[in-house]
């Protein structure tokens, strides 16, 4: 009886912790890393015989590459939408700044409006006040560097996704 109540109990904080992950990743968090990590605990907790050195090498690629898709979508959007290759710059380090500044109003939610308004501030600045771009083509740059964000989140959240469907087909 206390095996099964055990057993339940693992599968339901795993699955939790799974979910969580998707959550994360929608905000822009470390919620693939999450997920990799609750399917590490999962594979000691079965004695190593599940997932494989391949299948979990495969999971870690698709969480750096959910990371790096992540961080460089911000600036190709820039980029896409007439910026300069400075103006990508910026709009990573506005990421980054906005991400660190909206986080204290709004633990969550302020992170990905904080990381989009600084992609979007970031690049537009830079664009207006050092390529000498007019106003609305400053404007525009900013907005590729904004959506490139959100470009950003949705790849991520795909890998994450990608991950489970690995971990299934090698479980």
């Amino acid at each position: 009886m206390m095996t099964t109540l055990l057993i339940s109990l693992g599968w339901i904080a795993f699955f939790s912790a799974l979910l969580c992950g998707i959550v994360l990743d929608l905000v822009g968090l470390f919620g693939n890393w999450i997920i990799l990590g609750a399917i590490g605990i999962l594979w000691a907790s079965t004695g190593f015989s599940h997932f494989g050195g391949w299948g979990l090498s495969g999971m870690v690629a698709l969480a750096v590459l959910g990371e790096v898709l992540e961080f460089v979508l911000a600036g190709y959007g820039a980029k896409r939408f007439g910026g300069s290759k400075g103006s990508m710059w910026a709009a990573l380090i506005g990421c980054l700044a906005g991400s660190v500044l909206g986080t204290p109003f709004m633990p969550i939610v302020g992170t990905l409006l904080g990381a989009c308004a600084g992609a979007f501030v970031a690049a537009a600045l830079y664009e207006y006040l050092n390529q000498y771009r007019e106003l609305h083509m400053a404007l525009w740059t900013g907005l590729g560097a904004a959506l490139g964000k959100i470009g950003g989140l949705f790849a991520k959240l795909f890998c994450g996704l990608a991950i489970l469907a690995l971990a299934v087909a090698v479980y």
